[in-house]
């Protein structure tokens, strides 16, 4: 079982979150140089100020080719002169977002700094420059002192029931100290807060909500007061409509929505990060608990055969949705390329890519590509959107105006 979501939030800064190092793909290692003339990355030095830069390809979701200028680690107005072109006959997009991710947890539950440092390369590495950390009990500030680790939105702890949710992970409270817990979690978190608002019920052997509905809305009115912004882990059908209706701003999964709820997520706006690649596991899910609680193994297999269905009639109803992984617990980091790919077949591939770069910076209020905002754009040698396996092999990540090649920097 896993999930995660939440985040924290200084716009534009951030932290990082993830587990062991992954999966994804570079072919051993980006970019390679090709026969057309790239230029070479500048050698790294975090001890200097960040290098002046010159980029020259398309930048989506645009057509046009357009050159971009970088100086002092941000987009400035060019052209500059005796600046390094490190990148030409490229397409460039936005710095990605991984909008559910933990650093500083693994499956047992917080990890070091070393551990936590080498999950937000990994992600970086994947071309994920700004993270939503949707919950972990890991203090993760010293990474913003890091000019080369992803910027963090920080959602404190989850916040769940005593023994309704995994081991180590969550501020565990029972229902009647839950708006105490949300004030608590908003003062370590960067403008988020994470519930877990549904998991299993030993006692009925299935999914249940953890929140009477009216403790529910008083905790996010409570959060709204301070200024930060509720998301809460649903699988199931129930806690979807409790929460919603008790005004949340945010739903991470969220297999368990239903035609009487999507219409009012649409209308008020409420965020929906499905989680694409943690849904591809609810099957190993259901196999583990069947023998003890087969009714919720047989719930989390329905939910699983109609993940698309689902959060395809969520985006027809007009209800915005966010890329996240869900790395951490027990995913690994690096994966928004694999999340991109399966959120494409619910929107097609540049609904896809937006969800995951422009459209998330917009919704986390983090600038993208402008003048005077942090150099973050990762570069690629084809269209992704012609090549939906392209986001997984970046030639060039640029953070906070250095280059990167996708190989780990001490």
């Amino acid at each position: 079982m896993t999930d995660s979501a939440a985040a924290d939030h200084r716009p534009p800064q951030a932290h990082p979150q993830g587990p062991r190092p992954h999966v994804h793909s570079h072919d051993g290692g980006i970019p390679h140089i090709h026969s057309h003339p790239h230029g070479r990355v500048p050698a790294l030095d975090l001890s200097g100020p960040a290098p002046d830069l010159h980029l020259h390809g398309v930048l989506l979701p645009g057509d046009e080719p357009v050159d971009l200028w970088i100086s002092g680690g941000r987009f400035v107005a060019g052209p500059l002169t005796g600046a390094q072109t490190v990148a030409r006959d490229c397409w460039i997009l936005p710095g990605l977002v991984d909008a559910h991710c933990h650093v500083g947890l693994d499956s047992h539950g917080a990890v070091d700094h070393e551990t936590s440092r080498r999950q937000a390369l990994t992600d970086r590495d994947a071309g994920t420059l700004l993270i939503r950390d949707a919950g972990s009990p890991a203090d993760t500030r010293w990474a913003d002192d890091r000019e080369d680790l992803p910027r963090i939105i920080r959602a404190g702890r989850h916040i769940a029931r005593p023994k309704r949710y995994i081991r180590n992970f969550a501020e565990e409270i029972d229902p009647e100290d839950l708006v105490g817990a949300v004030e608590q979690q908003v003062a370590c978190g960067d403008g988020w807060v994470k519930l877990v608002g549904d998991w299993i019920d030993r006692s009925t052997g299935d999914l249940a909500p953890l929140w009477p509905a009216q403790v529910a809305a008083e905790a996010i009115a409570r959060a709204h007061q301070l200024g930060a912004r509720v998301t809460a882990h649903c699988f199931a059908e129930q806690s979807v409509v409790d929460l919603v209706e008790a005004g949340i701003d945010g739903i991470e999964h969220g297999t368990g929505i239903t035609d009487d709820v999507v219409e009012l997520m649409a209308e008020n706006q409420v965020a929906l990060v499905p989680t694409m690649v943690n849904l591809e596991t609810f099957p190993q899910i259901a196999a583990g608990g069947e023998a003890k609680f087969p009714t919720y193994a047989a719930h989390m297999r329905d939910l699983h055969a109609r993940r698309f269905a689902t959060i395809g009639a969520a985006k027809d109803a007009g209800v915005p949705i966010y890329a996240g992984t869900d790395a951490g617990g027990s995913l690994p980091h690096g994966l928004i390329g694999q999340e991109i790919a399966l959120l494409a077949k619910v929107g097609g591939i540049e609904w896809a890519l937006g969800a995951a770069s422009w459209r998330g910076r917009d919704w986390l209020e983090v600038p993208g590509v402008e003048l005077g905002a942090s150099a973050d754009v990762v570069v690629y040698d084809t269209d992704p959107r012609r090549d939906a396996g392209a986001v997984r092999h970046p030639r060039l990540v640029v953070l906070r105006g250095r280059p990167y090649s996708g190989e780990r920097d001490a």
